[in-house]
């Protein structure tokens, strides 16, 4: 174990830690945030993106399989909005293609799935500790998580300047990534509380799960859940179909002048990101991310969410759309 500056240097440094760098490349989602894809870029490494599934998000395997090359060298599966990729299909379809797993488990503190826990899966994983996290800090900070000594003592020497210890530097592309002693200082009081907080996301999300059963008809529909009581939610996401009587945008802003804030967790997948055009990827590469970033809301989800302010939630969603539902008539009638 190791921390860092950032979980984005977690990835770049986890991955060099871990033997990838210039001639390698690595599987991705392309539905990820983009500190994924630029940790592999700063690893020296070549970031390969494949499609996600479009009930849970997570990368798809089959997808994943298709884009494998001689040069493959390792896949990142992230573990987004707080639910694993399924740990038992990640180790067949590593051990069956050679490729070392190296997990992106920023999002994902302490979730659990088919018997491990986040970070347990592959040879290392890359968490943040960005202050929105569901163990964030006061500011920035990452940690490389490792049961193999090489990689922890790679890893302690490139976040140093490459010193494998004091003034001797046998990395020269080694860098400052140390975790702030101040911020490490709040991650340890808060961390005995993480899990009794991940188990308030999980509640308030099957709160909401039960919910908004009767959106349904109009088009609203959760992520699938996979991990019961093992998703922690760093976000609740639902999905905004063409069934629905008011598009995505439209519905934000509708629940916006309620007072109630949402996000979109990503509106741009990272092949169509002006940054990364140079991979060589086009518009419709990618149809479930592409679909996925049109579609998605994250509704309010932090540990002290009340169940009546999950309600107010859903109370202000129905409002919406049963006025969009109900204005043609309500036109029809006054001409």
């Amino acid at each position: 174990m190791g921390g860092v500056a950032s979980g984005t240097d977690a990835i770049a440094l986890g991955l060099r830690a871990c033997g990838i760098g210039p001639g390698d490349e690595v599987l991705l989602p392309a539905n990820t945030f983009v500190a994924t894809l630029i940790g592999v870029l700063r690893a020296g490494a070549t970031p390969v993106l494949v499609d996600c599934d479009g009930d849970t998000a997570l990368i798809d395997l089959a997808a994943a399989a298709a884009a494998i090359s001689a040069r493959t060298r390792a896949i990142v599966p992230v573990h987004l909005y707080g639910q694993m990729v399924a740990p038992d299909a990640l180790q067949r379809f590593a051990s069956q293609h050679d490729l070392l797993i190296f997990e992106d488990a920023a999002q994902a503190h302490l979730a659990q799935r088919q018997g491990y826990r986040a970070g347990a899966v592959g040879v290392a994983a890359a968490f943040s500790f960005y202050p929105s996290k569901n163990l964030g800090a006061l500011g920035d900070g990452g940690m490389v998580l490792t049961n193999t000594d090489a990689i922890a003592q790679k890893l302690r020497s490139l976040r140093n300047y490459g010193a494998a210890h004091k003034y001797y530097h046998t990395e020269a592309t080694g860098t400052n990534s140390r975790l702030d002693t101040l911020q490490a200082a709040v991650l340890a009081l808060k961390l005995p509380h993480l899990e009794q907080w991940n188990q308030a996301r999980n509640q308030m999300a099957s709160r909401y799960d039960y919910s908004l059963q009767p959106l349904a008809e109009y088009g609203i529909h959760p992520l699938r859940n996979q991990s019961g009581p093992g998703h922690v939610y760093h976000l609740y996401v639902v999905r905004v179909t063409a069934a629905c009587p008011l598009d995505r945008d439209t519905l934000q802003q509708a629940l916006a002048a309620a007072g109630i804030q949402t996000g979109i967790h990503y509106p741009i997948p990272c092949h169509l990101q002006p940054a990364f055009q140079d991979l060589g990827y086009d518009l419709g590469d990618f149809p479930q991310a592409e679909r996925l970033s049109q579609e998605i809301v994250s509704l309010p989800m932090y540990p002290g969410l009340s169940e009546t302010q999950v309600q107010q939630v859903v109370h202000r969603l129905r409002v919406a759309l049963e006025m969009a539902v109900n204005l043609p008539t309500l036109n029809s009638l006054a001409h």
